[in-house]
């Protein structure tokens, strides 16, 4: 790993991890243009709003709702910061895609978006959704770890 990659920032959509359970994850690539690259790794982004919607019609995955900041000094050659991105998968990954949104209550949502060798690329996955009991569990279980790493500590 060379000194650019340890800069570059790794955005997360920490709120998917709270609301849905994460059957399936695939790396997908995103078809950006350079504003938007210089905003990403600057990181302006946030991720917590989108969806992956898949076009039934060509068979392509699109980025809905992700927010990508202006940057600054493109001027005339911005980007608008809400519009749709298409997203680059292989033909069998759309199909497995597809098959699982068919499913009631599965969606698919990313995860985390990062650069890989200069290359931005989207983690997503299909995910299910939590109902309260679920995410009161996660809480539960959250709070119990944290005890745990605090008496370890106390005890060094």
């Amino acid at each position: 790993m060379n000194k650019n990659e340890q800069n570059t920032p790794v955005i997360q959509n920490r709120k998917a991890n709270h609301l849905y359970f994460v059957d399936e994850t695939f790396e997908v690539g995103i078809m950006l243009i350079g504003s938007e690259v210089k905003s990403i790794r600057d990181g302006k982004c946030t991720l917590g709003e989108a969806w992956v919607d898949i076009d039934e019609d060509k068979d392509e995955l699109w980025l809905i709702g992700a927010h990508i900041d202006e940057y600054l000094f493109a001027n005339r050659f911005n980007h608008f910061p809400a519009r749709k991105r298409k997203l680059l998968a292989h033909a069998h990954e759309i199909q497995k895609m597809r098959k699982a949104k068919e499913l009631k209550g599965c969606t698919i949502v990313p995860l985390k978006l990062y650069f890989k060798k200069r290359i931005a690329k989207l983690e997503i996955g299909i995910c299910r959704g939590k109902d309260q009991r679920d995410k009161r569990q996660d809480i539960i279980n959250r709070d119990a770890k944290l005890e745990i790493a605090r008496i370890a500590k106390a005890h060094r």
